[in-house]
C-alpha cells in the first residue's frame, strides 16, 4: 500500500477508495488556503474587495446569460471532465472580465472556452441570481470529485487564456508535434517570460484539429498551410524546440478515454499576431460600452433644494483608458440608476437618456496608489438639477459623457416596470441545479 504523508492532521493517502477521496479533499483546502476554522470573506458594498481574499479555480464556459451577467462554468478537478455538472457564476458589478487580452463582456467569449476566475461569496445572499451555497461547500464530493461546486460563485475577475498569461507573464512553449490527417497532438509547458524564473508549470499534452486557427501577424492560417510550408510535417512527430506562442484553449470531447485534456482552438505565433487580436477586441468591448455606459457606484450624495444634488462616484475598471479619458471637468454628462445585474432601472420604452439625471461633471480625480481590481481609481463629481431615485450612497449607477451616442437598449437589458418586480430585478436562480 502507497501512504503519502502531508501537512494535514492524521492524514494519510492510501490507495483504498474512502482515503483517496480524503486525501484530494485535503490538497484541495492546502491549495487554496482553505482550513477548518477559517472564517469565509464576504465582499462588503462600497467597497472592493482584495483579490487576496478571491477564491481561485478554472473552468468551460458552458452557458451564457449575457443580460443577467452570469452562467456557468464546467470546474476542473482531478476527476473526469466530462461527468462534471456545470456549475452557476454571477459576475460581481465591478467584475472584470477579458477576452483575448482585452475588455471584454460575457457575451463576446465563445462557449467552451476555458476560463481562469476569481470569485468570493455572494455579497448580499438574498438578491444572489446565482444559488447561495454554505461557505466551504468547495470542499463538498459531487461524482466523488471535489471542488467543482464552489460557493465563492461571484466572480471579481473572468479571462481566458491568452488574457491569463499576459496578465501573470506566462506564455506558452511548444515543445513537441504529433500530426496525422491535420489532427494530434501538441506538447507543451506554460513558462515565464522572464528568464531564470522558477515555476512548477509541468508538460501538458493538447489536442488540435483542422478547425484550429493559426495566427501570425495579420494573416489567419489553416493548419493545412503550416504543412504546405514545411513548418509542420504531414504525419508523424516533430520537435518544436520550445516555440513560445499564446494559446486559446478550449475543451472538446478526447479520443482514448482522455479525462483532462483540453483542445487548442487559436495558436497567436507571435507578438503582431496576439496584438492584432487584442485590440479587434478591445475596438468590440468599447463599441458596447458607449451604447451601455461605463458603471460605477455612488460614495456621496450632497443633497440641495427642488431636487438638486451634487453626487461623488467611482467608476469601475476593467475598460480601455481611451474612453475614461473622454471624461473631463466641464463636460455635461447624464447618469442612471442600475441594478447589480448592471441592468438600467430607470429605462423601460423610453430608453436610459430619457430617463437619466443630467448635469455637468465638476471633477474628475485620479485617486493616489493603485486602485484594487474592479476598481478605475477615478472619482467623479457629478451636478445635477434633477437627482432620480436610483442614485443613492452605494447604489451603482452607470454614467456617459454627452457626446456619447443617445441608444436604446433591447428589451432584456433594461428593466421596463421602474425596478418594482423583484423576479425581474433579480432573475430567480430556479434555472440551475438544486444542490
Amino acid at each position: 500500500m502507497l501512504v503519502l504523508k502531508i501537512p494535514f492532521p492524521a492524514l494519510h493517502y492510501s490507495a483504498t477508495p474512502p482515503n483517496r477521496w480524503r486525501w484530494i479533499v485535503a490538497l484541495c483546502m492546502l491549495a487554496t488556503g482553505a482550513h477548518a476554522g477559517d472564517e469565509p470573506f464576504r465582499p462588503e458594498p462600497g467597497k472592493f474587495p482584495p483579490i487576496e481574499e478571491a477564491h481561485a479555480y478554472r473552468g468551460e464556459l458552458v452557458f451564457v446569460d449575457h443580460p443577467n451577467r452570469r452562467g456557468t462554468l464546467r470546474i476542473t478537478s482531478p476527476g473526469i471532465f466530462r461527468f462534471t455538472a456545470p456549475h452557476p457564476f454571477a459576475l460581481l458589478p465591478y467584475a472584470v472580465v477579458r477576452y483575448q487580452g482585452a475588455p471584454a463582456d460575457l457575451r463576446d467569449i465563445p462557449l467552451g472556452t476555458m476560463l481562469h476566475v476569481r470569485a468570493f461569496l455572494p455579497p448580499a445572499p438574498e438578491t444572489s441570481a446565482v444559488p447561495v451555497l454554505p461557505p466551504n461547500h468547495r470542499l463538498k464530493l459531487h461524482n466523488g470529485v471535489p471542488g467543482t461546486a464552489p460557493a465563492e460563485n461571484h466572480v471579481l475577475l473572468l479571462e481566458d487564456e491568452p488574457s491569463y498569461c499576459q496578465r501573470e507573464g506566462l506564455v506558452w512553449k511548444l515543445k513537441e508535434l504529433e500530426i496525422k490527417d491535420r489532427s494530434g497532438s501538441i506538447l507543451a509547458r506554460r513558462e515565464s517570460t522572464q528568464p531564470n524564473t522558477p515555476g512548477g508549470a509541468q508538460d501538458e499534452t493538447l489536442t488540435f484539429d483542422a478547425a484550429t486557427r493559426v495566427w501570425r501577424g495579420r494573416e489567419c492560417l489553416r493548419i493545412e498551410h503550416l504543412i504546405a510550408e514545411g513548418a509542420w510535417p504531414a504525419q508523424g512527430k516533430r520537435s518544436l524546440e520550445g516555440q513560445a506562442v499564446h494559446l486559446g484553449l478550449t475543451w472538446k470531447p478526447t479520443p482514448g478515454g482522455v479525462f483532462n485534456r483540453f483542445y487548442i482552438a487559436d495558436i497567436w505565433l507571435d507578438d503582431a499576431a496576439m496584438q492584432n487580436a487584442t485590440q479587434r477586441q478591445t475596438e468590440t468591448h468599447k463599441s458596447f460600452t458607449r451604447s451601455r455606459w461605463i458603471p460605477g457606484w455612488v460614495d456621496a450624495v450632497e443633497y440641495a433644494e427642488f431636487g438638486h444634488a451634487t453626487i461623488t462616484a467611482t467608476l469601475f475598471g476593467g475598460i480601455d483608458p481611451s474612453l475614461y479619458a473622454e471624461f473631463q471637468p466641464g463636460i455635461t454628462a447624464l447618469m442612471n440608476g442600475v441594478e447589480s445585474t448592471l441592468k438600467h432601472t430607470e429605462g423601460g420604452t423610453a430608453g436610459p437618456t430619457q430617463m437619466a439625471a443630467r448635469g455637468k461633471l465638476l471633477d474628475v480625480v485620479h485617486l493616489p496608489g493603485t486602485p484594487p481590481l474592479g476598481s478605475s481609481g477615478i472619482q467623479i463629481r457629478f451636478q445635477t438639477d434633477l437627482i432620480t431615485e436610483g442614485i443613492r450612497p452605494t447604489r451603482i449607477i452607470r454614467v456617459r459623457p454627452g457626446s456619447w451616442p443617445d441608444l436604446h437598449l433591447p428589451r432584456e437589458e433594461y428593466l421596463g416596470d421602474g425596478a418594482s418586480n423583484i423576479e425581474e430585478r433579480f432573475p430567480s436562480p430556479a434555472i440551475f441545479p438544486k444542490y
